[in-house]
């Protein structure tokens, strides 16, 4: 495999986006591990809200093409509500087998108080349902408002498990799942 090509689509739509910093610090990492990086800010991309109905635009196919393109792909969300943002989930709809099918995703989660475990069990389910295959580390962080000065992530050891989860996507990101041949039956004679 030449370079890994990782992207990271960010769900929030927060000028000062903790999520945003996060993956940020995991693209890098992934950089440091040999991908070419790329943040998929939904932010900044004008996606409208998912209408199967609608023609899709030019910013809808662009970003549908560049998931697809992907190695491997990295998830970010704020926690709203015990789930994940609908920026990111009206993104998500718009993509499917076509886009992840085999790909390595990662996922990572911020909360502002609570707990980010649905979340993030939330997008694993995404994730499978469109047959793409997540890696086992997976970053959730719980109080981010306090785990950042500026970019700089400030909590022991959190910046070390972001850094984990861009080096592990990066690592599988050409990983190709399947399913293990079965064994052959013992014969009682």
């Amino acid at each position: 495999m030449t370079r890994p090509d990782v992207v990271a689509v960010c769900g929030s739509r927060r000028e000062g986006s903790y999520t945003r910093r996060a993956l940020r610090v995991a693209l890098e990492a992934a950089a440091d591990a040999g991908a070419d990086t790329e943040l998929l800010d939904l932010r900044t991309i004008d996606l409208p809200p998912f209408d199967p109905d609608a023609e899709e635009g030019e910013a809808v196919s662009g970003f549908k093409r560049r998931v697809r393109e992907a190695d491997a792909v990295i998830l970010g969300s704020p926690v709203y509500h015990g789930s994940y943002s609908a920026t990111l989930k009206d993104a998500l709809d718009y993509c499917g087998k076509d886009e992840f099918t085999d790909t390595t995703v990662g996922l990572l989660a911020t909360a502002g108080g609570g707990s980010y475990a649905s979340t993030l069990d939330h997008l694993r389910v995404v994730v499978r349902s469109v047959h793409g295959w997540t890696v086992p580390t997976q970053v959730g962080i719980r109080g981010a408002y306090d785990k950042f000065d500026g970019e700089e992530v400030t909590e022991p050891g959190l910046e070390d498990r972001i850094r984990e989860l861009g080096r592990e996507v990066t690592a599988n990101a050409d990983v190709e799942p399947s399913a293990r041949p079965a064994a052959p039956a013992e014969c009682d004679d």
